[in-house]
């Protein structure tokens, strides 16, 4: 009888072994995944279909880099695509193409780097 509970522990660690195997897995492949696609997609072209968070991503530049266009960017993050931002700012997609390409240009080597993010007021 005294096996049954050592037996019983083993299983359970073992269980919890292959649990904890499976995660770091499943996360492991998600993160080789990730660098694969954002390698292949680093300073895509600006389209309608982005995010403003696609493009920050895309172009390695800090979000708050894109402030100076007054785009929306607090917490919760905006998930609409550039389309419905140039729509509802009465502009075309080609003109906030253009400003994002200069605020991404000027935020980028040569220039000096962009100021640290503006901190929230306090209320």
């Amino acid at each position: 009888m005294t096996g049954s509970p050592r037996r019983s522990l083993r299983l359970l660690l073992g269980l919890a072994f292959l649990l904890a195997l499976a995660f770091t897995a499943v996360h492991g492949v998600r993160t080789v995944q990730d660098a694969i696609y954002w390698r292949e997609h680093h300073d895509e072209p600006i389209q309608d279909w982005m995010t403003v968070g696609f493009v920050a991503h895309s172009y390695h530049v800090p979000p708050y880099v894109l402030l100076a266009l007054h785009l929306p960017l607090g917490p919760p993050p905006d998930k609409r695509t550039l389309a419905d931002i140039a729509a509802a700012r009465g502009q075309s997609m080609g003109q906030l193409a253009a400003a994002l390409g200069d605020v991404i240009v000027h935020a980028r080597p040569p220039y000096p780097p962009p100021p640290p993010p503006p901190k929230a007021p306090r209320p």
